[in-house]
C-alpha cells in the first residue's frame, strides 16, 4: 500500500521500504541519513525461500533507503516497537501512514506474511542485511583510502615477500566477482571457484602488515635516549599511514569475500545460511579486535615517547618537539583510521612542551624555592635577632643589678668606719 513503509533491521542498520514520498516523509522526520537500497537484493533473498514469492516481491517491490544505525539513530528506531526474532535477531515492522506522512504502526508479523511464514526467509533477508552493512564498510573504506592518498599496491609491490604482492593479484579477482555479481544477480560456482583462494592471501598480509606495526612500537621502546627517539618517531610516522591503508584494504576485500560468499551459501546451501552469517560476524569482530590491540600498543607507545621528549625539552630543545610532532602524527593517524572501521579510540594529543616554556617553569620553581628560602632565612634571623635581643636584656639587668648591690655594700662599710 502507498500510505505504509516496511521496515527491517538488523544490528547494524535499518531498510525502509514502500512509497518513496512516504519513506522520504519518514526519514526527515527522524533526522536519519541513508543511501539507495536496490530491491533486487531483497526480491531475490525473499523469492528464494520457498512459498515465500510472491509475498517477498511485495515486500521489496517499492524503493527503498538504507540507513546505518547510530546508537542515537537505534534510539529513534526503537521507540516503533519492532518485533525481533529469536534466530537471526532480526526485527521488522510497517509504519502506517497518511498522504505521506506516518500516523502510527502496525506489527508487520500479523498475518501469514512471508516473514512469520517461512523462517527461512527470516535468514535470507538476515543475510542481505549484513552485506548492505559491508558494503556500507566498504565505501567507508574506500573514502578512507581516498583522503589519505596512500597507494596500497605501490607499498605492496615494495616488499620483498613474494606473497604480499600476490594480494594485488588478489583485489582484481576479487573486484571483478563484484562486478559479475552486480550485473548477474547471484555468485556461481565458476565465479566463486576464483574468489575462495584469496582469502589466505588477504590474511598474510594483514598479519604482515599488524607486525610492521609492532615493530614500530618496539622500535620506540628500546630508545633512551631524545635524539634516537626523535629518529624512530620520524620513522613511525611515515610508515604507520603506509601499514594502516595496507589494513584498511586488507579489511575491505575481506569484507568482499563475505558478501560473496553468503550469495554463494544462500545458492549451495541455504540451510546453513543463518549459522554462516553468524559465524562472518564473529571472524570479522575478532579480526577487529586484533587491529585495535595492535594499534593501541604503538599509540601508547608514541605518547610515552612524547611525554619523555617534553620531560627533557631543556637538554634537546630541538629534538624533543620533533618527537612530541611526530608522536601527534602517529596517534591522529591511528585515531582516523580505527574510526573508519567502527572501532571506539579516545583520540590523546600531546602539546609540544617549549624550550622556553620548560625554562620558564624551571625559572619559577627556582624563584619559588629561593623566596621560601629567603623567607627562611630572615624568619631565622629575626628569631635570631629577638633571641640576642633577650639575652642581652638579661645580661645588661644581671649587670646592672649587681652593680647595685656593690654600691649598697659600699656605703654600709662606709658608714659603719
Amino acid at each position: 500500500m502507498d500510505d505504509e513503509i516496511q521496515l527491517i533491521r538488523d544490528g547494524e542498520g535499518l531498510a525502509v521500504m514502500g512509497n518513496l514520498a512516504t519513506v522520504e516523509s519518514f526519514l526527515v522526520s527522524e533526522g536519519l541519513s541513508s543511501k539507495d537500497l536496490k530491491p533486487r537484493r531483497f526480491r531475490s533473498a525473499l523469492g528464494n525461500a520457498a512459498g515465500a514469492g510472491r509475498a517477498g516481491s511485495d515486500l521489496a517491490a517499492g524503493p527503498g533507503r538504507w540507513v546505518k544505525l547510530t546508537k542515537e539513530s537505534a534510539r529513534r528506531v526503537d521507540k516503533y516497537g519492532l518485533r525481533e526474532s529469536s534466530t537471526t535477531g532480526l526485527s521488522t515492522g510497517v509504519l502506517k501512514g497518511d498522504s505521506g506522512q506516518i500516523k502510527g504502526f502496525v506489527e508487520f508479523v500479523k498475518g501469514p506474511g512471508p516473514l512469520r511464514a517461512n523462517p527461512a526467509v527470516l535468514a535470507n533477508v538476515a543475510a542481505v542485511m549484513a552485506q548492505l552493512a559491508m558494503q556500507q564498510a566498504m565505501d567507508e573504506i574506500s573514502d578512507y583510502l581516498a583522503t589519505i592518498e596512500e597507494k596500497v599496491d605501490d607499498v605492496l609491490r615494495a616488499q620483498e615477500d613474494a606473497e604480499l604482492a600476490k594480494t594485488v593479484g588478489g583485489e582484481f579477482v576479487i573486484e571483478e566477482a563484484m562486478t559479475i555479481r552486480e550485473q548477474v544477480g547471484r555468485v556461481s560456482e565458476i565465479t566463486w571457484s576464483k574468489v575462495q583462494n584469496t582469502s589466505e592471501t588477504i590474511a598474510t598480509t594483514q598479519v604482515y602488515a599488524l607486525r610492521r606495526l609492532d615493530a614500530l612500537a618496539e622500535k620506540m621502546e628500546r630508545k633512551a635516549k631524545v635524539d634516537e627517539l626523535a629518529t624512530a618517531a620520524q620513522e613511525a610516522e611515515s610508515k604507520t599511514r603506509q601499514w594502516l591503508a595496507v589494513l584498511a584494504r586488507c579489511i575491505q576485500l575481506q569484507d568482499a569475500v563475505a558478501v560473496l560468499e553468503l550469495d554463494r551459501v544462500l545458492d549451495a546451501a541455504p540451510e546453513e545460511l543463518d549459522r554462516h552469517r553468524e559465524g562472518i560476524r564473529i571472524a570479522r569482530r575478532n579480526r577487529l579486535e586484533l587491529i585495535s590491540r595492535s594499534t593501541q600498543r604503538l599509540v601508547t607507545r608514541m605518547i610515552a615517547a612524547a611525554e619523555e621528549a617534553n620531560a627533557r625539552v631543556l637538554l634537546h630543545p630541538t629534538k624533543s618537539p620533533a618527537v612530541v610532532q611526530s608522536s601527534n602524527q602517529v596517534v591522529t593517524s591511528v585515531h582516523n583510521f580505527r574510526g573508519r572501521l567502527g572501532i571506539e579510540s579516545g583520540r590523546q594529543a600531546l602539546e609540544t612542551r617549549r624550550w622556553a616554556a620548560a625554562a620558564a617553569e624551571v625559572r619559577d620553581k627556582a624563584l619559588e624555592t629561593g623566596a621560601k628560602g629567603v623567607g627562611a632565612a630572615r624568619s631565622l634571623g629575626n628569631e635570631t635577632l629577638d633571641r640576642a635581643r633577650s639575652t642581652t636584656t638579661r645580661l645588661s639587668s644581671g649587670i646592672a643589678e649587681r652593680a647595685r648591690r656593690r654600691r649598697g655594700d659600699e656605703e654600709e662599710r662606709d658608714a659603719e668606719a
